[in-house]
């Protein structure tokens, strides 16, 4: 039995005056929300109103999900509300200023403390929330809060949040046979409606899948470490100073000598290890098998194989739950594949940025849920909670990387605001977050439809790679020259487009427009010309060598080009800290101001994808590979020409 959509009932509703805009939902130039809280409108047109304020961009693609029954009514929800930040507008300012090379205040990310302040709810809206669920029995005693109280969490049962909310949670199946508990739709009192954004687990489905094709095993059951051949084990002990790309690289087996002396890292040593940092996140009940990664550094760049074991130089923090299972693998988790996409990060950042420390960030998310168990650990939006996480920390890495994201129409769009909003505080703190662009080109054929009851056919975009405050990376493959990734063998495309929920920022306004304007009537209909246009840039991501489960395996993905592209520019900043500047924070306006001289511009390949050739890789940028692949001295100059 398929979930019941509302959309098309509320499409029914005569409403003539409204229609949905890729930044929310209007009537005659104001928010619907600032709509009902004036006067008494007509009861159905409350109910439609409330509905789409809650189901615009919500309910997931329900091709894919199943409604097998109701919620148990004790199964407990950790619920996590999100108040109107007074300042965001305030926030974004300074974080444009102080990213912008041409600003004098280039560089001057804000504190801990200093972003709190501007992103701290009113008094306002603290109080209305907190008298409502007073109202429901909710004492303060009950509850939790972020730092800057924007956020109020307090766990539930799912009876309790029902008559809260006004919903009904039920379990929902995916095609892959994981569960999660949500409500499609939901409801507020009205007069809270401009002081809360969104409230989950609610109507998100969005499941953070790993941005990674399928496994390419080298041999049926993984390549023994022993059987690599004596010209392998030369290249990898003993690099030579003036070793050529044509020397360090095989187009069939990439590996971190390859990737340091095709991105011009090889000579480079760093000189501050330890001030300068470096990141990544793990979920879906993913760690980095400390073994496996000792392993492929062993074998790959021996000097940094006791990085493996030092928690000094690899630490691994646990959020929610996250998973950190250090023993080998069962059947059913080498059949899943459990630790693929861990181990991939960890062996591409550390063969890569070695000395530089590096953080995992293993966050337990959203397990599966089973519809006999009424108390698993958490059903919660995996994003939120990393992400509350690290605001919450006052020292944090400078490059953090995520090779995880799903179809932007999963995610309700009030959700997606508040998350990218969150990633924008890490941006006026310094931190540059380098995400995932994507498997399916413009979409995976045969799914290519929009969730609003209407099934138009659509491009894909991904979230959060069509955030505006995030560095977006593809991949490519090949050396001379780079092409736009894609492997026959098992699907990859390196993903791009343009987002449906986000305006292109002003940062793009000098690069994207010709890119549109070249592509002419080319799926025309099926793209948000006006949308945020991803990725920003490229590294390689095809055929990476990973050591997993004792054995290497050959890795496609954008999985593998973001850990690569972050390592790369983590030994940037690593440059500018030495020379006592400010790390690169933010990077989107150095980059499409300065930096993208700097890269390596990508002319051959597509995003293909539903159907279609997709968007083509062409001279400047493009969304497929952005502004293409990082050069380490040519970039690591501009960056300190910009300081």
């Amino acid at each position: 039995m398929k979930p019941t959509v509302l959309i098309p009932l509320l499409d029914a509703i005569s409403y003539p005056a409204m229609e949905l805009e890729p930044f929310g939902l209007r009537k005659g130039g104001t928010r619907s929300s600032e709509y009902i809280s004036h006067g008494n409108p007509h009861p159905l047109r409350l109910a439609a109103t409330l509905l789409l304020l809650q189901l615009r961009g919500a309910a997931s693609s329900f091709q894919t999900w199943t409604r097998i029954g109701d919620a148990p009514a004790d199964h407990v929800v950790k619920l996590e509300i999100a108040l109107k930040q007074s300042q965001f507008d305030e926030l974004e300012r300074h974080l444009y200023e102080v990213s912008d090379p041409d600003h004098h205040r280039y560089g001057e990310h804000l504190g801990f403390d200093e972003v709190n302040d501007l992103i701290k709810p009113g008094d306002d809206s603290s109080n209305l929330v907190h008298e409502w669920l007073r109202d429901h029995g909710i004492g303060e005693d009950r509850l939790s809060y972020s730092p800057a109280k924007d956020w109020v969490k307090v766990s539930l049962p799912v009876a309790h949040v029902e008559r809260l909310l006004n919903t009904k949670y039920a379990v929902y199946r995916h095609v892959d046979g994981t569960h999660l508990v949500r409500a499609p739709t939901w409801s507020l009192p009205t007069h809270l409606h401009k002081h809360i954004d969104t409230i989950q687990p609610t109507n998100s489905f969005l499941r953070a899948a790993p941005k990674k094709s399928n496994v390419m095993p080298v041999a049926d059951n993984g390549q023994d470490m022993s059987d690599l051949s004596a010209v392998q084990r030369i290249k990898a002990t003993s690099p030579s100073p003036d070793l050529t790309v044509a020397q360090a690289c095989n187009v069939s087996a990439v590996t971190p000598l390859c990737l340091r002396t095709l991105y011009g890292t090889i000579n480079y040593d760093p000189k501050v290890p330890g001030k300068n940092k470096i990141g990544f996140t793990n979920y879906l009940g993913e760690t980095a098998n400390r073994s496996d990664v000792f392993l492929f550094l062993n074998q790959f760049r021996p000097d940094a194989a006791q990085a493996a074991f030092d928690m000094a130089q690899f630490r691994i923090e646990i959020i929610a739950n996250g998973d950190n299972q250090q023993t080998p693998n069962n059947a059913t988790q080498l059949a899943a594949g459990k630790d693929l996409e861990g181990n991939l990060d960890a062996e591409t950042i550390l063969g890569i940025s070695y000395p530089t420390p590096l953080i995992a960030y293993n966050t337990g998310g959203s397990p599966p849920f089973k519809p006999d168990d009424n108390t698993p650990t958490n059903t919660n939006e995996p994003y939120l909670v990393w992400v509350q996480y690290v605001l919450a920390q006052r020292d944090l890495p400078q490059v953090i990387s995520t090779s995880y994201g799903d179809d932007e129409q999963t995610v309700p769009q009030a959700y997606a605001r508040r998350v990218c909003n969150q990633f924008a505080q890490l941006g006026v703190r310094g931190v540059s977050l380098l995400f995932a662009s994507g498997d399916d080109g413009v979409g995976s054929d045969g799914s290519c439809f929009t969730n609003d009851g209407k099934n138009a056919s659509a491009f894909l975009p991904s979230f959060p790679a069509g955030c505006p405050y995030v560095t977006t990376v593809g991949a490519t493959k090949n050396f001379n020259p780079e092409v736009a990734a894609f492997d026959p063998r098992n699907g990859f495309v390196s993903g791009g487009g343009f987002s449906n929920y986000f305006q292109r920022p002003s940062y793009q306004d000098a690069a994207v427009p010709p890119y549109i304007t070249s592509l002419g009537d080319q799926f025309k209909g099926l793209y948000n010309k006006r949308g945020r246009g991803y990725p920003d840039i490229a590294a390689q991501g095809q055929l990476f060598q990973t050591v997993w489960n004792g054995t290497i395996r050959r890795l496609d993905g954008t999985s593998a080009s973001t850990p690569a592209a972050a390592a790369i520019l983590s030994l940037v900043n690593d440059s500018l800290l030495a020379a006592g500047k400010k790390p690169l924070g933010f990077l989107n306006l150095w980059l499409y101001k300065r930096g993208y001289k700097a890269f390596t511009d990508v002319l051959s390949g597509a995003a293909t994808g539903c159907g279609t050739s997709g968007f083509p890789a062409v001279k400047g940028w493009d969304a497929v590979t952005g502004f293409g692949t990082p050069y380490f001295p040519r970039v690591r100059a501009a960056a300190l020409n910009s300081s």
